[in-house]
């Protein structure tokens, strides 16, 4: 399997300059109130490889403040449409209901998602993991709220792939109880609720542009593999908004019913 940083191993100059000034105005950004004002003029990523690239930097740079990485969010536009992913710290994951720490976050946008737990290492294969392998390596299904993050002044204010080498906006995973029998769970048609201090914001079924999220499983195996960061037994992976996101200020209670599962909530501090 190629590694999907493969292009950015054949990278000029050029392009190795605006992976590291991207990388250090986004670790800049988490150190200053109200994120980075401005991006140098002009700056841009080719493609994603690239985008990649600036998540690598930015979380080997943050393992000694986040802690190690033990989990992902990945999505994609349409069933058919090319995932994307990013990788995440200890330091944003929660279990069960929970008050977000003051500060955690500059905006607050949240998204119902479901998660699943690895129970088997899927280091590199040279053939690469197929659906059986990952579906085997599944332990567990959990209801989670992610909630979405920027280190820019305000949300969508840059390209699709700055955004997406800003971690993905990813801010924190609320993740509660889960089920093993995982496979009874089905994404696309499960009940889902979006409940802000009570009041029903969202309520259908499926919702997920993705689809399956089984097929993002499969990608990611072997997209992380790719990139030296395989998904290991005790990872967590968030599959995608099923509500879009819903924009709540400090002081908001969350909570997210999806299915059989049981609810989650998180407290916005």
């Amino acid at each position: 399997m190629e590694s999907s940083l493969s292009r950015l191993d054949e990278a000029g100059p050029a392009d190795d300059e605006v992976v590291g000034a991207l990388s250090d105005a986004l670790l800049e950004a988490r150190r200053v109130p109200g994120g980075i004002a401005s991006l140098p003029e002009g700056l841009s990523l080719p493609d994603e490889a690239a985008a990649y690239a600036v998540q690598d930097r930015v979380a080997r740079s943050l393992l000694g403040s986040a802690g190690p990485v033990l989990g992902w969010k990945v999505g994609a536009a349409t069933p058919d449409a090319t995932p994307f992913c990013a990788p995440l710290h200890r330091a944003t994951l929660f279990f069960g209901d929970t008050r977000l720490p003051a500060g955690l976050c500059r905006v607050f946008g949240a998204e119902a998602e479901i998660v699943y737990r690895i129970g088997k290492d899927l280091p590199f294969r040279s053939d690469g993991w197929d659906e059986a392998a990952v579906r085997d390596a599944i332990a567990s299904a959990h209801p989670a709220i992610e909630i979405f993050d920027t280190r820019f002044p305000r949300p969508f204010l840059y390209s699709r792939l700055i955004h997406l080498a800003d971690q993905g906006n990813h801010g924190a995973l609320v993740i509660g109880s889960g089920i093993t029998d995982w496979a009874s769970l089905h994404p696309v048609t499960e009940p889902v609720r979006l409940i802000v201090d009570g009041e029903v914001r969202m309520a259908h079924r499926g919702g997920n542009s993705a689809g399956d999220p089984i097929r993002l499983l499969v990608w990611l195996a072997n997209h992380a593999a790719g990139r030296g960061m395989p998904l290991k037994a005790g990872d967590v992976v968030t599959t995608g908004s099923m509500t879009g996101t819903e924009f709540v200020p400090a002081g908001t209670v969350v909570r997210v019913e999806i299915g059989a599962l049981a609810p989650v909530s998180v407290t916005i501090a």
